[in-house]
């Protein structure tokens, strides 16, 4: 006769051998590469609005953005990258400040930090943007000939990667409007092109990337481009999700190559409902993101709490509340 406890047993069973097999969330000490990633998909397109794979089908990235070089080069290492690919990023935004103390005061040692950071994403089979990060210069004419030289330079280096897409310009503000911006770009673009004819090139809009529809208006005459769009919660709403709406109708590829859960002072928050109307929006529309930022800088929006140590995989413990948040969003 069957043992009547059988049935809830085995259920039990099951339900743990699936628990077992598919972990929530990366256990310390585990750093993995993406499963979706480079291998599965090769090089990446634009077909209409869309990031597609090789063979056609719509790709959504997703990952995090580091903070400066300059300041937080300890988490582009393969294992801290890697930490992120445990918990589901496929995306590694690589933020190389040309001023405060970046690239333009130290143009060897920053390069050098950028590319073993390009190599370890590489390494962990996951997507990476080579960001220029423009702030406090914010019209990228201002340091046009530094910025042709250097993207002359990683795209010779990486002209056969699939991996790497090129942010040319972080947030255009002041007087970096869409005229200069278009100028700047067409500087910039045939240089990455020579170089990385099928490569992904993202470009910054005016305002500090957030003029998506000002973009749409007179975009760049070049294939597989898209245009970043950057936003907080904490400040950043229904307002700017209706000027993305607006370029996406206008057919004009839209990126989220950075965003945060705080206010744009990276303090604030986290402003989980306000980051919620977000991420449902992203997936709507499937917009691909980078989160600001994985760093232990004391502010809401960094992922890493102070000790956290990223070389060995990363526990529910080591991240802050922004860091579960968007972890759990992957």
């Amino acid at each position: 006769m069957m043992n009547k406890r059988f049935p809830a047993v085995f259920l039990f069973w099951l339900a743990s051998l699936l628990t077992l097999s598919i972990p929530a969330v990366a256990a310390p000490g585990e750093v993995m590469e993406a499963a979706n990633g480079v291998k599965q998909n090769g090089w990446l397109r634009v077909e209409g609005t869309q990031l597609v794979n090789e063979a056609g089908q719509a790709v959504i990235l997703h990952g995090m953005s580091s903070h400066g070089l300059q300041w937080f080069s300890q988490f582009t290492s393969e294992n801290a990258i890697g930490a992120t690919a445990a918990y589901g990023a496929n995306l590694f935004r690589i933020a190389m400040y040309t001023a405060e103390g970046g690239y333009l005061s130290d143009r060897k040692g920053v390069l050098n930090k950028l590319c073993l950071a390009v190599d370890a994403a590489v390494s962990r089979n996951m997507y990476v943007i080579i960001d220029w990060h423009i702030l406090s210069d914010g019209n990228p004419m201002k340091h046009r000939k530094a910025a042709v030289s250097f993207f002359r330079k990683v795209s010779a280096r990486y002209a056969d990667c699939p991996n790497v897409l090129y942010e040319i310009c972080n947030e255009p503000n002041g007087k970096g409007t869409w005229k200069k911006i278009r100028s700047y770009a067409k500087a910039v673009i045939p240089v990455i092109r020579q170089n990385s004819p099928n490569c992904v090139i993202l470009v910054g809009t005016p305002t500090w990337s957030q003029d998506v529809d000002v973009a749409a208006g007179n975009p760049l005459p070049y294939p597989n481009l898209m245009y970043t769009c950057h936003f907080y919660a904490g400040e950043h709403g229904e307002w700017l999700r209706g000027k993305i709406q607006n370029a996406l109708d206008r057919g004009l590829p839209v990126f989220i190559s950075e965003w945060g859960t705080s206010r744009a002072t990276g303090g604030g928050g986290v402003y989980r409902k306000e980051s919620d109307q977000w991420i449902s929006f992203m997936e709507k529309h499937r917009l691909s993101w980078a989160n600001w930022s994985y760093c232990n800088k004391k502010e809401s929006s960094a992922a890493l709490r102070k000790k956290a140590n990223a070389e060995d995989g990363l526990s529910q413990e080591e991240l802050t509340k922004s860091g579960r948040y968007v972890f759990s969003r992957f």
